[in-house]
Order: structure tokens, then C-alpha cells, then sequence
């Protein structure tokens, strides 16, 4: 819920920025979504290379190598947030970012299972941890939808630095 929150919030203070500052590519709500992915991701992403031991306890009892798990989770995160950026590089950032969000909610299912506390400080009650599986389909839709919505902008160059960053998906 915490990373929803994130998200939204982060999406809207883009958006307000943008048409504050009357910068078009990130007026339209899945232009900023994408954008606060990136910044969310990169930023859970660092949380996995800096904290590593604040989150293997999710998948040490059943994965392989946790500690390595964590961090190569977290570099990948954090590279494949960054491809969202481009044109070029966001739909297959954003299909390798769902593959990921897949991937990892098992690790979120084993810590609702075993009652174990939500990573990050978060709430540790059952209610908590069991909520945070609900969000995951929104996360993956998120990504999903956001790298591939077109707002039907007819200049790509309108989209800011010439078209080539935060661009737009073209149908």
C-alpha cells in the first residue's frame, strides 16, 4: 500500500509540476505514472543494494542464494525503471519489470504466509501483509499500462527534449 501511495502521489505532483512549469510530456496522467514507476522502482531498487539483510528474510527459507537474490533484484529493478525512460527501451523494460513483479510475489505471498513483517518498517499485522497481495496485479498493471497507454499527442517532438525522453508509446 505503501508503494501505491508512492506511486499516486508521486504521479500527481508530476503532473501539477508539468502544467505549473507548461512542460507537455508529462501532462497526461500515464506519461507521470510512468515517471513516478521509475522513481519508485529505482528507489526500492537502491533499497535492495544498500539493505540487502532487511529483505532476504523473505525468501530465505525457500530460494537459493537470498543475500545474491536480493541484490541482483535490485539491480535489475533499478535498470529496467531506467529503460522506461526511452521510447525505444520501454516496452521491453516495462514487459521485463512485469516478469520481475511476477517473479517476486511468491516472496510476498511466503511473508503473509508465515506471518512475517512487511519489509521496509511497514505494518507487521496479518491484515498488512496479506493487503500487500492485492496490490501487486495493480503494480504490474500500472507498469503495464503506463509504457503502452498513447495519449494521441499528434507532434512527438511536443513530448519535450525532441521526443526521445519520457516519451510516448505510438500505437
Amino acid at each position: 500500500m505503501a508503494f501505491f501511495a508512492g506511486l499516486l502521489s508521486i504521479t500527481i505532483l508530476i503532473m501539477l509540476i508539468s502544467r505549473l512549469v507548461d512542460f507537455s510530456s508529462f501532462k497526461h496522467f500515464w506519461d507521470a505514472a510512468r515517471l513516478a514507476a521509475v522513481i519508485m522502482f529505482v528507489q526500492v531498487g537502491i533499497m535492495h543494494l544498500t539493505r540487502p539483510e532487511e529483505l532476504v528474510y523473505m525468501i530465505e527459507g525457500f530460494m537459493p542464494f537470498p543475500y545474491e537474490l536480493v541484490i541482483l533484484t535490485g539491480i535489475t529493478e533499478i535498470v529496467f525503471a531506467i529503460g522506461l525512460l526511452w521510447r525505444r527501451t520501454q516496452k521491453i523494460a516495462a514487459g521485463l519489470l512485469v516478469a520481475q513483479l511476477v517473479a517476486m510475489f511468491p516472496a510476498n505471498i511466503y511473508v503473509a504466509v508465515m506471518e512475517l513483517p512487511a519489509p521496509g518498517g511497514l505494518p507487521a499485522s496479518p491484515w498488512y501483509t496479506w493487503s500487500r497481495l492485492l496490490f501487486q496485479p495493480i503494480f504490474i498493471w500500472w507498469v503495464w499500462k503506463s509504457s503502452f497507454q498513447s495519449p494521441n499527442h499528434p507532434n512527438p517532438a511536443a513530448n519535450g527534449l525532441n521526443g526521445k525522453l519520457i516519451n510516448r508509446a505510438v500505437r
